[in-house]
Formats: C-alpha cells, structure tokens, sequence
C-alpha cells in the first residue's frame, strides 16, 4: 500500500503480534475502569452509611459487613488496665501512639476496643504518656471500622508489654483474655482527655485505577506508533534508465 509518497507493507506475524498487544492493553484498561467504577459506587454506599442515624452497639457479637462506617454508640465501662499503644502514629510530623482501650459492654462479657485518640510519645520512649481512666459506665459515640490494619509485620509473635507496633485481633484477645466485637470504634465525641482526635476520611481507592487504566491505554497507543514507524517507509523514486 502506498500513501503520500510512503510505503506501507507490514508482515503478517507484526500485524498479528500489534493487534494483539493493543487488545490486551485495551481490555486491562477497561478492566481498570470497571475497578474504579465498584469502588467509587462502594464509596457512595458507604458514605450514605455515614449519615445514618448512630445506632447503639448490641452487646452480643455482630458481624463486621453490618456495621462498618457506620456511626454507633457503646455503653459499658472502660477496661484501663487492657490498654495499648498503637506506635508510629504522627500527627502534624510528631510521633505518637494511637490509645486503644477496651470497654466491656453493659450486661455482657463481650468488649469492643475503643480508638481514644492520638497523643505524643514524649522525650522518653521508655516511658508511655500517662491518659486520664475513666471509670464507672460510659457513653462513648463513634465510627465503627475494621481492626485489620496493613502493615509491616516483622514478627508473629505474640506482643508483650503496652506499646505495639502493629495491631491483631486475635492477638490482642490472645494476650487479654477478652472476647472483642470484630470491629474497633474511632472515639468522635468531644472530652477534654488531651487525645486528638482527627481521623482521616477513608478514600475508595479509585484514583489508583484510573492511573492504571490511563497506563494501559497509554501503553495501547505506544504499540499503534511503534507499528505504524516500524513499518511505514519512504518510497524510492524510479531512476529511468537512458
């Protein structure tokens, strides 16, 4: 084939081989795009759980799926001496803990772990900052939110001592002896206790399908114009003979 003075006569194999890339890539771009799709709907659902009307945590064991994002209120009384330091948590570039601390529900032996805040670890890692314990029954509101965290773990063992530098439920029933809800709760209401308590929204994750599916494509384009230059070529002018 010739156009404009330039000669286009790709082989077989290089036409197979480029129509098969570009599909490829193309498919894994719209496969992207779906991703992003079910998670920005995901999002959407679980922001309307977000405005729901708090619920109060039941004092038997619920399930995760039920309850997650959603805005809940726990009585019973706080477990001070079950309490943990969750490390690597920075506020503002300062280092600091996360307090975990359980508090069992009323007229039940079941707990649920209460995230109570942010607090600097202070000049002496050797010693935990001292937060106020409450005593006596309480009303604490808040998000309900999974206790899987996905971190670096650099053992399986189980953790001794109050400041953990990763967070396992099953570990922490382990080491307590409790019987958790599967879920932890961001405390949300306001008490004068010197934690802080500004909890990252939680994103759906979709932007980083989108770079994905803007790769692929991308990638789909590059293959067309590799082709295209590898296999067009200028035509030789005839030289007539005298």
């Amino acid at each position: 084939m010739t156009i404009l003075g330039y000669n286009f006569k790709p082989k077989i194999w290089s036409i197979i081989a480029a129509t098969g890339f570009v599909v490829l890539f193309i498919a894994l771009g719209n496969w992207q795009l779906s991703r992003a799709d079910e998670k920005n709907m995901r999002q959407a659902q679980l922001d309307q759980l977000a405005k729901q009307p708090i619920v109060t945590l039941p004092s038997t064991l619920v399930s995760l799926k039920d309850f997650q994002y959603r805005q809940v209120e726990v009585r019973g009384e706080y477990q001070p001496e079950h309490t943990i330091y969750l490390d690597n948590k920075t506020y503002q570039g300062v280092a600091g803990y996360h307090v975990l601390t359980p508090v069992k529900l009323a007229n039940s032996t079941v707990h649920v772990l209460i995230n109570r805040g942010w607090v600097a670890t202070g000049l002496d890692r050797a010693i935990v900052p001292e937060v106020p314990v409450i005593e006596g029954e309480v009303i604490v509101t808040g998000v309900a939110v999974s206790t899987v965290e996905r971190t670096l773990e650099l053992s399986d063992q189980i953790v001794k001592g109050a400041v953990w530098g990763n967070f396992h439920l099953q570990r922490y029933q382990d080491a307590t002896g409790l019987t958790l809800q599967p879920i932890m709760v961001l405390q949300k209401d306001k008490v004068e206790d010197g934690m802080i308590r500004q909890w990252d929204r939680s994103k759906s994750g979709a932007d980083r399908n989108l770079g994905y599916a803007f790769q692929w494509f991308s990638l789909a384009a590059t293959t067309i114009i590799i082709f295209l230059v590898l296999n067009v070529k200028r035509k030789r002018k005839e030289i007539e003979q005298a």
